[in-house]
């Protein structure tokens, strides 16, 4: 005979948490969309949802061009990495941040994120892989973005659509804590990508160190 699985905390009978007999929380039906408002860059959707358990809710939320973003965690060494400072309209004061921006049509994230960093940081990679793809307030928005790594280094620069030259930075990796304690580095999405990047690196360092013994 099959059952429910085990009640979640805080529910006082399986059906409450409206979990499937898969184990999944059964996802809300979508009744209606409308767009209330929009701008050159911004859609605002409104969702009216019915959730499984009969609740109706009214969500609204941001869309876009869905084109896909990219993130460039770019290390000139296995210890070092680069940071802009641009402005950042939102908090309308300079921040410090990884080269970031939109993948072009007919770019895949690799090509992108090669010319984001020849735009903002003035280099290519010659290896560039990919790490980890990030979301940034899923409850208000679908924006996903991809976080690369980018190695091996070379010059060049490429004209990008900044309104005025980024400065560019080069911080040691394993001083993000320090970073942490600056009042102009605040970015979650960049703090996560730089640890994982960091992680990623201890990792090879011991692979390597380990392939000498």
């Amino acid at each position: 005979m099959s059952t429910l699985p085990p009640t979640p905390p805080g529910f006082d009978h399986p059906e409450d948490a409206s979990v499937s007999r898969s184990g999944y929380l059964r996802k809300p039906q979508i009744l209606s969309r409308e767009c209330v408002a929009q701008s050159r860059l911004f859609k605002v959707e409104s969702l009216a949802l019915r959730f499984s358990n009969g609740e109706e809710r009214q969500f609204e939320r941001l869309t876009g061009a869905d084109r896909g973003a990219v993130m460039i965690v770019a290390m000139p060494d296995p210890d070092h990495v680069l940071l802009i400072r641009e402005y950042a309209a939102g908090f309308e004061d300079y921040v410090l941040t990884l080269p970031k921006g939109l993948v072009d049509p007919g770019e895949d994230i690799i090509t992108a994120a090669n010319r984001e960093l020849m735009e903002e940081c003035g280099f290519g990679a010659h290896c560039i892989e990919p790490l980890v793809e990030l979301s940034l307030a899923p409850n208000y928005m679908r924006h996903r973005m991809q976080v690369l790594l980018a190695t091996d280094l070379y010059p060049k620069r490429l004209p990008g659509d900044e309104p005025e030259p980024l400065i560019v930075e080069t911080h040691a990796i394993e001083e993000l804590p320090m970073l942490l304690l600056r009042e102009d580095f605040h970015e979650a999405r960049a703090i996560a990508a730089l640890y994982i990047a960091r992680d990623r690196m201890r990792e090879e360092k011991r692979n390597n160190a380990t392939d000498f013994i």
